[in-house]
């Protein structure tokens, strides 16, 4: 059939019908392996059918082509533009597409379209990025979910700038391996931001102490991020947060405060210029610290306090003191309130307010920690209890099993078992006394005897270890025996003894 038989065959055919046909000659297309003209009038057919009113129609060679890397690259960039049902086909996973049709569709589409382009699999970085900039919190949501897609730390910022209020969109990004340390930082901002906002809506806080508590946790949320992030992240974070104005005073000295020197180090480099080393050095000599202060621009006010905090600090560093670098350090911010009471009341107020809110953190941080230790060994004592409990009832539970399977004995005399072979000397009826002269009667008294766990094991032996236990102590009887005979008639030869004594037993 020729490409004109088959155009009149479907003019006059249902809608789905026309949608089989469609789908069959696309897919014949693509794997039939056709000759060059046939492959020729079937595109052309493909291309034809475009044209065709019912969306079913372009919906099934849509299904048919999206994805084979031979479609026609016509025909997938007309599916693209089509509706948006068709059009997801093509977008969602075609390797014709380039990178340009797919930024094309994102800005001409809806946010289906969006949505569904940001789902791609090795999403490039231009796609990504123009996603980052047009699309709405849903869609970014679904970007940052797409583990394969190559989206740039700015991308990332700019996400968060646009939509980081955000609930999905915020946890999404926290879901990524690959999510850089400043971006992490600025969900943390951005939900501080969100609940500073919530409380002052609400009237539970004024604007100015909502605010001021929102910058206290985002600078402690910095030092957190830091904490045992390597140079580099730490370079990256100190340079933006100089980029947006975040680092001030305050979260310098909170870092000196805190123990965190790499901290310290990486903002004064940054804010100053000079390197690493030359930055280190100096915060080891007072002048140095006086030199770093002035060229960091930083308020001269807070230099007491900094020089102070920081000879605490070299003093921990040279053991003669137990100051730690983990959270606010309540000694390193008495040094530096000491340092600043000499200040003039107009310089002292807002350091000696700021350096009293870091006292009141660290000691409540010191009580966390406290109650935190003192219920973890409650509950560890607790546990201990219930497990001492459990293998106490066990174990009754043990006893009291064993005591009903085995009739105690009662010390005096008991029935003879059937296989053990005792003298008829010591019968007295049906009855046997056993006075210890027998090994295996005192075998059996002490297995009758035992009702503890221990004990159910041992009656639990295999037979053949149990014979072995009773042929030694038969040896032991005999000997002991023969003994006693030579010691009374010293006449009889030993050995006869020994003979005799095995073949009577």
């Amino acid at each position: 059939m020729n490409i004109r038989q088959f155009l009149a065959c479907t003019q006059s055919t249902s809608a789905g019908r026309r949608a089989e046909a469609a789908s069959a000659l696309t897919r014949a297309y693509l794997y039939g392996n056709l000759e060059a003209d046939a492959a020729w009038e079937a595109k052309t057919a493909i291309l034809a059918l475009l044209d065709d009113p019912a969306p079913v129609v372009r919906r099934a060679m849509a299904e048919a082509c999206a994805a084979s890397a031979r479609a026609p690259r016509p025909l997938v960039v007309a599916l693209a533009s089509d509706q948006t049902e068709v059009a997801c086909l093509v977008l969602a996973s075609s390797p014709v597409l380039t990178d340009a049709d797919l930024v094309d569709a994102a800005a001409m589409g809806c946010e289906t379209i969006r949505a569904t382009i940001a789902a791609r699999h090795h999403l490039s970085h231009a796609v990504a990025g123009a996603l980052a900039e047009i699309g709405a919190a849903d869609t970014l949501a679904v970007l940052a979910r797409n583990p394969t897609a190559r989206i740039t730390t700015g991308r990332m910022l700019r996400m968060v700038e646009r939509h980081g209020g955000d609930a999905t969109l915020r946890e999404a990004l926290l879901e990524r391996a690959d999510l850089p340390i400043e971006v992490r930082h600025a969900v943390g901002a951005r939900l501080a931001r969100s609940l500073s906002a919530f409380v002052t809506e609400c009237g539970w806080l004024s604007a100015d102490r909502s605010a001021r508590m929102s910058r206290e946790a985002g600078e402690r949320n910095v030092l957190e991020l830091c904490e045992g992030a390597g140079a580099a992240a730490t370079a990256r974070i100190v340079k933006h947060l100089r980029t947006t104005g975040q680092l001030n005073a305050g979260l310098i000295l909170r870092a000196i405060l805190s123990g965190q020197m790499a901290f310290a180090e990486t903002a004064f480099a940054d804010l100053t210029g000079l390197e690493h080393a030359r930055v280190g050095t100096l915060l080891r000599e007072p002048r140095g610290i006086a030199e770093l202060h002035r060229r960091s621009g930083l308020a001269e006010a807070l230099l007491p306090a900094v020089v102070a905090a920081l000879s605490a600090w070299r003093e921990a560093a040279d053991g003669t003191s137990t100051l730690r670098g983990v959270g606010l350090s309540r000694r390193m911010i008495e040094r530096a309130i000491t340092a600043c009471e000499d200040m003039p009341f107009s310089e002292m107020q807002g350091v000696m307010a700021l350096l009293t809110r870091y006292e009141a953190e660290a000691a409540r941080d010191e009580a966390r920690t406290v109650a935190r230790a003192i219920a973890e060994e409650a509950l560890a004592r607790e546990a201990a209890r219930r497990e001492a409990d459990e293998a106490e009832a066990a174990w009754r539970a043990a006893q009291h099993a064993v005591a009903r399977d085995v009739e105690p004995y009662d010390g005096a005399e008991a029935t003879a078992p059937d296989h053990l072979a005792i003298d008829p000397r010591d019968r007295i009826g049906d009855r046997y006394l056993w006075d210890g002269a027998f090994p295996e009667a005192d075998l059996f008294a002490e297995r009758e005897r035992r009702t503890d766990p221990v004990g159910a094991i041992l009656d639990a032996l295999p037979e053949a270890i149990l014979a072995s236990f009773r042929e030694e102590q038969e040896r032991v009887r005999l000997a002991a025996d023969a003994e006693a005979v030579l010691d009374a008639r010293p006449d009889i030869d030993g050995d006869e003894v020994l003979e005799r004594g095995r073949l009577a037993a």
